[in-house]
């Protein structure tokens, strides 16, 4: 019985890699819990791990080829991913200016871990390279006779695996050593973080406009 699962293994493996790879997720988990607190980066490494989920259903159910067969959709949704990341680096550069008390994460209330959770989400899902690295190691390692019950267990593996690392990496970023650092050297790590971000969303802006 468990055998015929044994293919998940290097399946969720290789997008666990890729999860671990620095990118707009990545930043995102990193910069939040330094500035903000440890309740709101694990908040949103519980909206990535969901995202990451949306697009282990949607790799499952043949995403890829849906791009192909309308290339105009697979533009359109890099197009208003990069310019969504976009606006995430102009608002962390511009929050580099901003005054931030030593306190701040503490502060009774402060903590908006809906919000959070739904920030994660949305930065996920507006990253279509996630899209096409799902739905490439589906193609490329399921079996042509799939077991019942693979899609869920593909996507309980995606989430278990991305929410661990996300949540690994705000709890030892939400370290009050690490926020400490944070707070020294505040303008220069969010302009970093913003320029960053803000890079790879263009990247995707003008990927997508590209014939």
């Amino acid at each position: 019985m468990v055998e015929q699962y044994l293919f998940v293994l290097p399946m969720v493996s290789l997008l666990l890699f890729g999860a671990m790879t620095p990118g707009p997720s990545f930043v995102l988990v990193a910069q939040t819990a330094m500035s903000k607190s440890r309740i709101e980066a694990v908040s949103i490494a519980l909206g990535l791990g969901l995202g990451a989920t949306i697009f282990a259903f949607l790799a499952s159910s043949g995403l890829i080829t849906l791009f192909k067969v309308v290339p105009e959709l697979y533009m359109t949704f890099k197009v208003l991913g990069g310019l969504y990341l976009c606006y995430l680096g102009a608002k962390m550069w511009r929050t580099s200016k901003d005054s931030l008390p030593a306190n701040t994460a503490t502060e009774p209330g402060r903590p908006k871990p809906l919000k959070a959770m739904s920030l994660g989400l949305i930065t996920q899902l507006s990253n279509p390279k996630t899209a096409i690295v799902f739905s490439s190691v589906f193609a490329a390692l399921l079996p042509a006779d799939v077991p019942e019950h693979t899609t869920w267990i593909l996507a309980f593996s995606v989430f278990l695996l991305n929410f661990s690392w996300y949540a690994f990496v705000a709890t030892l970023l939400s370290s009050a050593k690490a926020q400490r650092g944070y707070l020294r050297f505040k303008s220069h790590i969010n302009k970093g973080a913003g320029l960053l971000m803000g890079s790879i969303g263009s990247k995707f802006v003008m990927d997508g406009f590209r014939p």
